[in-house]
């Protein structure tokens, strides 16, 4: 038995610059950049050339704009290629390379990634389990990422949306210190959800992260506090009384005035 197959089935065909738009475009710049024309394999016949320090030069030929370039020993750039008649610019390219290379990775350094998490209950979740849940999106808001709340409905419970209202009413209560409502809550199919983000308010008051305390110095012409004395160090104890400090003299007599304890018989008692 052949199998058939389906010509009229869509096509997905994959981008090579698949994800965000600015993705995209950042993507699209860095080919651009990586692509760019120089020297040699600029196609157009007169172009607008820059110097090393952005002067014009005017329109010159492409062999007058390599002798330029040729002289002070740096390479022609197609900078603009869709400009009539084409724009270049004298310059190194190599070092150009590196420094947009520099200022792309410098730039998506200070990129803050916003990431949203979503946290799923039900109308029956138990009371220990909303109260996790909503400990895990108090902490998600104060990390700086949004949360996503979505009550799912089985069976005849969707006849019940005001339940799920409900429940998110009181998680908005709960984290109206650190949360606001970016999207209030709607159905999608047995579904319904809501989207949180971190209050702006609550961040302002945040300490900016890796702050050091600052140690106050003392004022010019103060008196500093004297140092503290070291503690004295503690005579040893002795090990055994062989080994007591021996008696003076002196108090032989009060010695011998001590009565002695009294000496115990061997014998057994009748």
């Amino acid at each position: 038995m052949q199998a058939k197959i389906d010509f009229r089935a869509p096509i997905l065909i994959l981008s090579p610059f698949a994800g965000t738009p600015g993705e995209w475009a950042q993507k699209k710049k860095e080919t651009h950049i990586r692509d760019a024309r120089t020297n040699r394999r600029i196609r157009a016949r007169e172009v607008r050339v820059l110097g090393a320090q952005g002067e014009q030069l005017g329109i010159l030929t492409l062999d007058q704009a390599l002798a330029k370039s040729a002289e002070v020993g740096l390479d022609l750039v197609e900078i603009s290629p869709t400009a009539k008649p084409p724009v270049c610019k004298i310059m190194d390219y190599g070092k150009f390379k590196y420094d947009e290379k520099k200022r792309t990775a410098q730039a998506k350094k200070k990129q803050v990634v916003v990431q949203i998490k979503e946290i799923k209950l039900r109308p029956r979740t138990d009371e220990h389990d909303y109260d996790f849940k909503i400990r895990n999106v108090r902490r998600f808001l104060e990390e700086g990422n949004k949360a996503k709340l979505t009550i799912m409905f089985r069976g005849r419970e969707i006849v019940h949306k005001e339940i799920g209202q409900k429940i998110l009413v009181k998680v908005v209560e709960e984290l109206k210190d650190v949360a606001i409502v970016e999207q209030t809550p709607r159905m999608e199919g047995r579904q319904m959800f809501m989207i949180l983000a971190p209050n702006p308010k609550w961040k302002a008051k945040q300490p900016a992260a890796g702050a050091q305390v600052s140690v106050k110095s003392p004022a010019p012409g103060a008196v500093a506090p004297a140092p503290r004395a070291p503690r004295a160090p503690r005579a040893p104890r002795p090990a055994s009384v062989e080994a007591a400090a021996p008696v003076e003299a002196g108090d032989v007599a009060a010695v011998a005035a001590v009565p002695a304890a009294p000496e115990l018989s061997a014998s057994p008692k009748a």
